[in-house]
């Protein structure tokens, strides 16, 4: 059949991992974004950051980091848009008589 790259278990295991990646990695934005303080470890601020007198350098790399767990997201939800065809292409596949 064309256009069938992935098998149904494939598929449907793709689909699962990109669902659970949208939702890890756009509340991982939304946190990021929200400056959680929990997150902190996971900024990549350097030691003068810190000795600031305004915490708007930090803010900003929060910032960088939400946007690229969004993105990040966004790519998820491309790769599960193909996971959802490559299962339909599978179902087609099964009622097809040879």
């Amino acid at each position: 059949m064309r256009g069938l790259i992935c098998g149904p278990k494939l598929s449907a295991c793709g689909l699962v991992l990109s669902l659970w990646g949208v939702i890890m990695l756009s509340m991982l934005g939304i946190f990021f974004i929200t400056h959680s303080a929990v997150l902190i470890e996971d900024v990549p601020f350097e030691e003068a950051d810190i000795h600031q007198d305004s915490p708007q350098k930090i803010y900003e790399l929060y910032d960088k980091v939400g946007y690229n767990c969004i993105i990040a997201a966004a790519i998820y939800v491309f790769f599960g848009a193909f996971s959802f065809c490559q299962m339909k292409l599978n179902k087609r596949k099964d009622y097809l008589v040879h």
